[in-house]
């Protein structure tokens, strides 16, 4: 019955950072999900994968698993955002690094 504290990543096809801001505590499955057989779906009888918990911090997630005995993990630390300063203009720019094509 371990938790992960983590903090999620971006979502792949949006630019913005929504989300990515908060620390989650998740349950990591104790049993496999199953297939049903008659419809398809997929089901557990694990009720601890449904719940997610978020936090402002990692200290926080990390103060909530020890005051409740939880054992927990901590996958890695967020990577810095790192920005690029660009110009629009640059594309244009006398004596540019590439070629132009198109």
């Amino acid at each position: 019955m371990f938790a992960r504290i983590y903090v999620p990543a971006r979502n792949a096809t949006q630019q913005g950072r929504a989300g990515t801001q908060t620390w989650l505590l998740e349950y990591e499955p104790e049993q496999a999900s199953e297939v049903e057989p008659l419809m398809g779906w997929t089901s557990s009888a694990d009720m601890r994968s449904q719940i997610k918990m978020k936090f402002a911090s990692r200290e926080e997630a990390e103060n909530y698993a020890k005051r409740n005995g939880i054992p927990y993990r901590v996958s890695g630390e967020p990577k810095k955002r790192r920005i690029i300063r660009k110009s629009y203009a640059d594309n244009f720019r006398y004596g540019r690094k590439h070629a132009w094509t198109h």
